[in-house]
């Protein structure tokens, strides 16, 4: 039996916590602040592993301003969507494989 690749940018623990995390917000979007908090993440992890995710077009990431105190939001994209249900069907196409057919 031919089992699919798993979405190497997404396998990599760290970056699958981080889109985890944003589909789980109804919004699909998540400041730094509060991305850093929940993963329990340093920032410079937290920003080279949204690098990643930016650069492969799963996130947007907007910088701003609330006031005069500088806000970063990380948005999951459609792109990212898809890759994330598509990796969680190849685990679970994974998982089936392995389990003893009754």
């Amino acid at each position: 039996m031919n089992l699919p690749d798993l979405d190497k940018i997404i396998h990599e623990r760290a970056r699958l916590r981080i889109l985890a995390c944003l589909a789980s917000q109804a919004s699909h979007q998540c400041s730094f602040l509060e991305l850093k908090d929940k993963l329990d993440m340093t920032a410079g992890n937290l920003s080279s592993q949204l690098s990643v995710l930016e650069s492969n077009e799963y996130i947007v990431i907007v910088k701003g301003f609330h006031g005069k105190k500088p806000y970063t939001e990380i948005s999951l994209t459609p792109k990212g969507s898809e890759a994330l249900d598509d990796y969680l069907d190849t685990l679970d196409t994974m998982i089936a494989a392995l389990k003893p057919r009754k």
